[in-house]
């Protein structure tokens, strides 16, 4: 009986101690501070994208229907503007809202043009006839957001209140010395910013083949040859010189590496339909990154979505900019398949901006069913939860980069970006149908049936090339242009 109560005593001393501790820890250690430190500071919010505005479209109405409403739900008639002043408006001067005449207009703003109707409550200048197929507000505050900058192919908005909680919550975060210095709060990002886009990028036709290929009447050589080229060059990553070199080696073949370039994109040009439309059957965990190239010394990108079940590309892209426009091109890409996103869906990335930017056109564009959000693993270190717990899925990607690296690496950049592409194109083929990956078992990713079939590698091609074509037909046949 005195081992229980000296028991009990123990556990309500330890339950006292466990309760000043955490009294103490709550009082004096900012346990914020410990998990997302970077993001926030003040400097990191330039960083992060804002949510989607508020969008309100231009809808025409009519000035007398609105009237008779207001007669029925007041029991009263609207009267005309009653003016005091002496001053008149222009009898040709009517509401572009709802019609109303300049009976119903007040003057705004002293004479300077700007008019506020009575019945809609519609504010517009002199001479406006056509107004804005929408506006934009501020979630925020509510406040109309303001055309700051036009660039290539976005306009930025931005809200400009002083008030907005948005601005004063993010100013609060900026330290004292930079706020008190001049200009010392423009180097950080405190308003309410959002990107309309002017390129629609899911209007953007996706299968972009190369041009000028060559046709596969073959004069000189055969199927067979195109096939040992493109075995020799895609798989072996051999350059078109030593491709050229190893055919005159090993098989007596004399041929020029510029033909076997043509040969490569006439491949491209059959297999890329096949590649794109495949139909991965993707998980509910996507992982992307990009990485660059070099097109006549110039520094290009290349864009890459994998399915992190499979471990498959499902997504590519070739852009000469490192912008949210190619980011949207492969996620339609890689989305193709899907008429909503899978249950517990999981988008992985790094810290760029794009990737959020794209998801929220995405969201914009189809409401619910593509709604998501992207997980940013920021930094090389596991600093924080999410990098420890989505570290493995940002560095299949990376492991991705590098092979790819591995087989660009012998080309030493590109003449232009139809290379790119069919290089692309074609490697992207052979990493998901033809290469066998040790965490498969050294077996391919995606089993096609009829290329088990093939004894060797060329034949692989061959078969493949032909999938290529029973695509393109099915494609033509289907009204889609697969040109």
């Amino acid at each position: 009986m005195n081992i229980i109560l000296y028991l009990l005593q123990l556990i309500q001393y330890q339950h006292k101690q466990i309760c000043w501790l955490l009294n103490f820890i709550c009082r004096y250690i900012p346990l914020k501070q410990w998990t997302f430190n970077d993001s926030h500071s003040p400097k990191y919010q330039k960083f992060k994208m804002d949510k989607l505005p508020v969008i309100k479209t231009f809808i025409k109405q009519d000035w007398q229907f609105l009237l008779e409403y207001y007669q029925w739900k007041y029991g009263r008639p609207l009267k005309p503007v009653q003016r005091r002043n002496g001053k008149t408006i222009p009898e040709d001067t009517i509401c572009p809202l709802c019609g109303a005449t300049h009976h119903f207009l007040y003057d705004n703003n002293g004479g300077n043009g700007q008019y506020q109707c009575k019945v809609c409550g519609q504010t517009f200048c002199s001479g406006e006839l056509v107004t804005t197929p929408f506006r934009l507000f501020c979630p925020h505050c509510g406040n109309t957001l303001a055309t700051k900058k036009d660039r290539k192919f976005f306009r930025i908005h931005k809200c400009v209140n002083p008030k907005c909680p948005y601005y004063l919550h993010n100013l609060s975060k900026v330290d004292t010395k930079d706020r008190e210095a001049d200009f010392g709060k423009n180097k950080y990002k405190l308003h309410y910013i959002y990107r309309e886009f002017t390129v629609d990028f899911f209007a953007i036709y996706l299968n972009s083949l190369p041009k000028n290929a060559s046709s596969l009447k073959f004069s000189k050589h055969n199927a067979h040859v195109m096939s040992l080229c493109l075995t020799l060059h895609i798989n072996l990553g051999l350059s078109l010189r030593k491709t050229s070199q190893a055919l005159k080696d090993l098989y007596n073949i004399s041929i020029s590496h510029q033909q076997i370039a043509n040969y490569c994109k006439t491949a491209a040009v059959c297999i890329k339909p096949f590649v794109n439309h495949y139909d991965y059957k993707a998980g509910s965990v996507f992982t992307a990154d990009e990485t660059y190239i070099k097109v006549r010394g110039i520094k290009a990108y290349i864009w890459f979505i994998m399915d992190a079940a499979s471990r498959s590309i499902i997504g590519y892209q070739v852009s000469d900019n490192r912008s949210v426009g190619p980011c949207i091109l492969a996620m339609r890409m890689a989305f193709r398949h899907l008429s909503e996103l899978p249950e517990n869906f999981k988008f992985i990335a790094d810290g760029y901006s794009a990737y959020p930017l794209a998801a929220m056109e995405f969201a914009k564009k189809f409401k619910d069913s593509f709604q998501f959000s992207v997980t940013q693993v920021i930094g090389l270190t596991n600093d924080d939860e999410v990098s420890r717990e989505f570290r493995p899925y940002k560095q299949m990607i990376e492991r991705l980069d590098r092979t790819y690296k591995a087989s660009y690496r012998p080309t030493n950049g590109f003449d232009n970006y139809d290379g790119a592409n069919y290089d692309l194109a074609l490697w992207v083929s052979y990493y998901n149908f033809l290469r066998p990956h040790m965490r498969n078992n050294y077996q391919v990713l995606k089993k096609v049936d009829l290329l088990s079939g093939a004894d060797n590698m060329p034949s692989k091609w061959q078969l493949l090339i032909f999938l290529g074509q029973q695509t393109i037909l099915n494609l033509q046949a289907e009204g889609s242009n697969c040109s």
